[in-house]
Parts: structure tokens; C-alpha cells; sequence
């Protein structure tokens, strides 16, 4: 028998709440490799659930670049990076980082999530102002609250309303700017170009996370702000190894003087277990990958183009999307479950997306295309929605 805590008795009735609501969340199994086609709950779908945008999650260079570094150097790295975790395998990475993106300095965290929460309350405290896009990652938003500077939102995009906030912020000891670049559930893009000119114009510090558009988008792969052209004018850049890459966790680049900085006050990094090395080994194959295989992003945007058009066509609400991520806004809650439901019989597995991942009334399904997915599995996707309707 298991001891019943009386004390908890209130999460019974806010678990029935949630569920009432449409709002209540579950797990569950996948097993095999992350792919474009897997089981989940013992059920073989067609995935459009995964952010493995390139298809590498499973690519046996990273598993081989892994399993050398687990021979050399065990699981775990047994420390935090400050006392003895830093290996071999994350200096090889933080170099592959600095070299890819073109900076001066890379700093490696254990997930996307500590970067960005470490970054902005390194860099804004009490006394200093902190304004966020309305949709930016829950990381973001809970560094801007950890910080305990002054904290702002604007609404989504809303580059007057942001000029409004910045022309009090004169009054602070500094002033940081915090955007995703390539919004996670929207799809849509940050305007970087008005959103540099206002930082320079108000003299405040951009930050951007680019977790979504790493590996996919610029020329050569580096995100929205190389799309964009305005890599040396934004001075904070943060992605993650999770998505693209394939592997898990999270970095910043920039100046060696930003990295020097954020050692010696992100608290997330200072004070958490350095990744295990396979990993590290693993996320450094993936840039190589990534500088030498093109062709996979290539791909990926054209397919996304050619989704959205159709989906557009066929009626689909798919917002402001311009990418590999698209929703398809449906409204309520159990709208989104009910037709997640529908597609999942017909093989396809698309994930409902409710609040509070997005606003009251905003509920989706939020397709990830990858550069795995093949006609036949867009296809079947367009198929599933019109039996679906």
C-alpha cells in the first residue's frame, strides 16, 4: 500500500479541472529511433511531431561520434564545467560553435532552456529594464523573470509598441532586447532588421535564440540573423543542439568577453553537471554535417513552401507561418485533441498544441516538417486532413 498524502488532496481536483477544460497533458511512448516514421504507443505512425528538422537524431555519424567519446570517456562527465566536467569533447564543440557561426567564443549548456535563462539574468539585474516579444519560449520568459530587472512585453511583432517602451528606458543602467527569431509555434519570423535598428538606436543589448532556425535557415545554416545580414549587430546569439542538430542541449555565442562573462555568472551553467561527452562528441559531428550537407535545408524549405500553399488551399488557418513549422489554428482545445485523434487512426501524428504553449483561443496542431519527410509522407498528411475535414 502507498501513503496517501492528504496534504497534496488539491492536485486531484486542478488535475480534473485541467482535464475538464481540455487542457489535461500525457505522455507518450515512442519507441526506435526519432524519425520521420516511428511508434508511438505501439502504434506505427508518419511523425510530424519532432523538431529532428534535418533528420540527424537518428544518423549514424552521431552515434558513431558518441560511441567513441563513451569509450574514451565514460557516460557521465561528473562534475560541473567549473570543477572537472569540462572535457575534451565540449572544447572540441565550443570550437566547432565559434567556427560555425563566426564569432569569437561558444559557450555549451546542458539544455536550451539553462542558456537562455542563465544568459538574460547574467546580463540585466535590479535596475536594469528587460523587454520580450509576447511569444517568445517559456526559457526566455523565465530568464526575464529570474533576472528581477524591470520586465516589459510587447505584443507579437509590435515594433511600435516596443519604441514605446524603449523611449523610457533612458532611466535604467541598461536595457536588453529578448526575441526568438523563428517562433515555435507560429513559424513566423522575428522582424530583425527594425528590431537591430531600434537596439542601436536606443543603445540596448539585442538577444535572440535562434533554438528553431539553427541549422536551417542563412546561407550557410546559421540562423535568421545570418538570413538577415546582421550578424555584427546583434550581440547576444543563443540555439540549441535539440533541434537541427539532433543531439540535446544549448549554447550562446559571441565575444570571448560575453563567454568570459557568462562562466563566471550563469548561474544554469556554473551550477549544473557539464552534458555527458558522447553528447558534446555527437553535436560536433552534427555541424560538420550541417556545413557539408546543404542540400538538407535545401530540401526542407522547399517542401514547407510547397506544404503551406496546399494546406492554404485546402482552407487550413495556418497563420503567419513562413518556415518548417506550421500550425494549423483550429481554436479550442478539444478541437485541437479531437483532430489530433482523427489523424492519429489514419497513421499520422501530428500534436495538439494548447494553452498555456500558446494564447487563450490559439489552440493548433503544430506540424514540424523535416528534411526526411518525403512526398509520400506529405501526401499521406494532406490526405489525413481532408478525411479528417
Amino acid at each position: 500500500m502507498f501513503a496517501v498524502c492528504t496534504v497534496l488532496h488539491w492536485i486531484d481536483e486542478e488535475l480534473q479541472r485541467l482535464a475538464t477544460q481540455g487542457l489535461l497533458r500525457s505522455r507518450r511512448i515512442r519507441t526506435g529511433p526519432q524519425g520521420t516514421v516511428c511508434n508511438i504507443d505501439g502504434k506505427p505512425v508518419i511523425n510530424f511531431g519532432s523538431n529532428d528538422y534535418l533528420g540527424l537524431a537518428g544518423d549514424p555519424r552521431l552515434a558513431a561520434a558518441a560511441r567513441a567519446a563513451l569509450r574514451r570517456e565514460g557516460t557521465g562527465s561528473g562534475a560541473s564545467p567549473l570543477v572537472s566536467g569540462y572535457s575534451r569533447y565540449h572544447r572540441l564543440l565550443e570550437r566547432r560553435l565559434a567556427a560555425f557561426e563566426a564569432t569569437e567564443a561558444a559557450l555549451v549548456c546542458v539544455s536550451g532552456y539553462a542558456a537562455n535563462v542563465g544568459t538574460v539574468a547574467a546580463l540585466v539585474g535590479p535596475g536594469d529594464l528587460v523587454i520580450s516579444d509576447a511569444h517568445n519560449h517559456a526559457s526566455l520568459l523565465d530568464g526575464c523573470r529570474l533576472s528581477r530587472a524591470d520586465f516589459r512585453v510587447y505584443p507579437h511583432c509590435d515594433m511600435e509598441a516596443l519604441e514605446r517602451l524603449l523611449r523610457r528606458s533612458d532611466r535604467y543602467r541598461r536595457c536588453l532586447i529578448v526575441t526568438d527569431t523563428l517562433f515555435s509555434m507560429d513559424g513566423d519570423f522575428a522582424p530583425l532588421p527594425e528590431l537591430a535598428h531600434l537596439a542601436d538606436r536606443y543603445q540596448a543589448m539585442l538577444l535572440v535564440d535562434e533554438a528553431h532556425a539553427t541549422g536551417v535557415l542563412g546561407q550557410d545554416g546559421r540562423g535568421l540573423v545570418e538570413f538577415f545580414g546582421l550578424e555584427d549587430r546583434v550581440a547576444v546569439r543563443i540555439g540549441t543542439l535539440s533541434k537541427a542538430l539532433g543531439c540535446v542541449g544549448g549554447f550562446v555565442v559571441g565575444s570571448k568577453s560575453l563567454v568570459d562573462w557568462l562562466v563566471n555568472r550563469a548561474r544554469p551553467y556554473i551550477f549544473s553537471t557539464a552534458m555527458p561527452p558522447p553528447v558534446a562528441a555527437a553535436a560536433a559531428a552534427a555541424i560538420s554535417i550541417v556545413r557539408s550537407e546543404p542540400q538538407r535545408r535545401r530540401h526542407l524549405l522547399q517542401q514547407a513552401d510547397l506544404l503551406r500553399q496546399q494546406l492554404s488551399r485546402m482552407g487550413w488557418n495556418i497563420g503567419r507561418s513562413a518556415s518548417h513549422i506550421i500550425p494549423l489554428v483550429v481554436g479550442a482545445p478539444h478541437r485541437a485533441t479531437v483532430l489530433a485523434a482523427q489523424l492519429l487512426r489514419r497513421g499520422v501524428f501530428v500534436p495538439p498544441i494548447r494553452p498555456p504553449a500558446v494564447p487563450e483561443g490559439q489552440s493548433c496542431l503544430r506540424i514540424s516538417l523535416t528534411a526526411a519527410h518525403s512526398d509520400d509522407h506529405v501526401a499521406q498528411l494532406i490526405d489525413a486532413l481532408a478525411a479528417a475535414g
